[in-house]
């Protein structure tokens, strides 16, 4: 029991230590970004071993001085802390000589500090002060090379929304300070639980939520600065993707307690998130730029993480998060043998397009392997509601994302059975990775909501069958009628940066010459 008593005492101490030591190092001694870097993740190990041990991991998790102990908490800790570390010495080599290189290592590492301290936090007033002080060093690495237009024009956009989506979380939380008598994260999961049927100050509250999170999380039409901040260095680009774009999903999964009874805010997750995941995976397609496509995937990305949080499946979305965020600083920080990939795809032929035959047997595979799939895990595995719901269409879109590979092997009845049962292997695995994550991380019990299932099922069933007329007939008069608007992100980025352009323009200081506002004589996107 002393035993026990004594971590109870440290484990929130090692959770504190880490922005610590980013603050500190930052302020103190820069150049040795690398040691507080590697320090974090050992820090970070050590607290969710200690988190294990006194039982905080688990359930409802506890608090501490402060500190947030939970699952959620351990896995974001351990997350943040090997991309930073990556990161800083990604960074390292790649501003070897870099005058500039003492500045940047500051900001970093001050971001990655406000970064913990949100994540850890128990208070909502501590998490939006921390959401606001990475949004505020994020700034000042987006803007690291003053002489480039592009880089300042973004990171103004970037300042504008973030800061409407301050306003919106600030008067979130002056209602639910009303409402609760206190920001507190515990505090408001026990007044909820209390009071299952919302009233009306506390559903507003969790719609302005969803708003702030929407304009931080780059959705459609406030996703034109995470497409233009390319001009900042390549890990800037990576922590902003893999991990700071992410931090609206963190958000929801640990407002979950209270989300899973504000129905209209689910809502608006569902139809926020979806529209923009449709649309930015049909506009990526466009993309020859390496890092672009990226940034419309990242786009694409979040529209599904809020998608998956207004159904209600937060153990999901914390897995898609980690997923995403591992994917993409991978993604961004070997961007650079993009062309190689490209030339031996290339030489390899390419991309092709089916005949109709082979993509119908495809297709007819694919769907005979979900439902053989679905019916074997209703009889194998006991499934609640939600689930019930959940899986049919998960598996559905595993197998419609097979579709193309599957045509390119449809060749005889031993491939095809072969090929069908190789599909729902794939399913299989999918649903018991979830049902892992749902063992880390139970999530709330609510009722599922039929019209979100519907838009959902029926969303991403179209984006299947445009995206596939697309590419049968890449030169027909629907491809001809799309393809232009799809390449201008369907002008949704240049109405938005004309509006708050008009309302706030950025002053821009060229060397030798006095400040003057950016004229918007054509797109922001078309000059960088």
């Amino acid at each position: 029991m002393n035993t026990l008593e004594g971590w109870a005492r440290i484990v929130p101490l090692l959770a504190l230590a880490i922005p610590a030591i980013y603050a500190l190092t930052a302020l103190t001694s820069p150049r040795r970004a690398g040691l507080a870097a590697g320090a974090a993740p050992a820090l970070a190990l050590l607290f969710a071993g200690g988190a294990a041990a006194t039982g905080g991991a688990s359930g409802a998790g506890s608090v501490s001085l402060g500190v947030r102990i939970d699952a959620l908490t351990c896995t974001m800790l351990l997350l943040v802390g090997a991309l930073g570390a990556i990161i800083v010495r990604y960074s390292r080599a790649y501003l070897q000589g870099d005058p500039g290189l003492e500045r940047y290592l500051r900001w970093l590492l001050l971001t990655l500090g406000a970064v913990s301290i949100l994540l850890l936090s128990n208070n909502l007033l501590v998490v939006a002060l921390g959401w606001t002080a990475t949004s505020v060093t994020l700034h000042q690495l987006l803007t690291f090379y003053q002489d480039r237009t592009p880089a300042l024009v973004a990171a103004h956009k970037k300042f504008l929304v973030s800061r409407l989506a301050d306003l919106c979380f600030l008067v979130s939380l002056v209602l639910v300070d009303r409402t609760v008598g206190s920001l507190a994260l515990d505090r408001i999961y026990a007044w909820t639980a209390a009071h299952p049927q919302l009233n009306p100050s506390m559903q507003g509250a969790a719609v302005l939520v969803v708003v702030a999170v929407a304009l931080r999380s780059a959705q459609l039409p406030f996703h034109g600065w995470l497409l233009q901040v390319m001009e900042a260095p390549t890990p800037i680009s990576a922590l902003l993707h893999a991990g700071v774009v992410n931090l609206g999903g963190f958000l929801l999964i640990r407002l979950a307690p209270w989300m899973v009874h504000a129905h209209a805010a689910q809502l608006l997750l569902v139809i926020l998130g979806l529209t923009s995941a449709i649309l930015a995976a049909l506009v990526m397609t466009t993309r020859v730029s390496v890092k672009v496509a990226l940034a419309w995937s990242t786009c694409a990305q979040m529209g599904f993480m809020l998608v998956q949080c207004g159904l209600g499946l937060w153990h999901l979305a914390l897995l898609h998060l980690v997923a995403h965020s591992l994917y993409k600083a991978h993604a961004f920080l070997s961007a650079g043998t993009a062309v190689e990939e490209w030339r031996l795809q290339s030489l390899s032929g390419g991309a092709t397009s089916f005949s109709r035959g082979r993509l119908l047997g495809a297709t007819l595979v694919a769907g005979g392997s979900v439902v053989f799939g679905v019916l074997a895990l209703r009889r194998l595995v006991p499934m609640s509601p939600a689930e019930e719901l959940s899986t049919p269409v998960f598996a559905a879109l595993v197998g419609l994302s097979m579709v193309p590979l599957l045509a390119s092997r449809v060749s005889g009845v031993e491939v095809l059975l072969g090929l069908g049962a190789r599909v729902v292997g794939v399913i299989l695995l999918y649903t018991g990775v979830h049902g892992a994550a749902a063992l880390l991380m139970p999530p709330p019990v609510q009722e599922p909501s039929t019209l979100a299932w519907a838009l959902v099922a029926s969303g991403f069933l179209g984006l299947f069958a445009l995206k596939t007329a697309l590419q049968q007939r890449p030169h027909g008069a629907l491809a001809n009628r799309l393809y232009p608007w799809l390449f201008a992100g369907f002008y949704l980025d240049e109405g938005f940066t004309r509006l708050t352009f008009r309302l706030w323009p950025p002053r821009l200081q060229p060397q030798g010459e006095r400040a003057r506002p950016l004229e918007l004589q054509q797109p922001v996107e078309a000059r960088a």
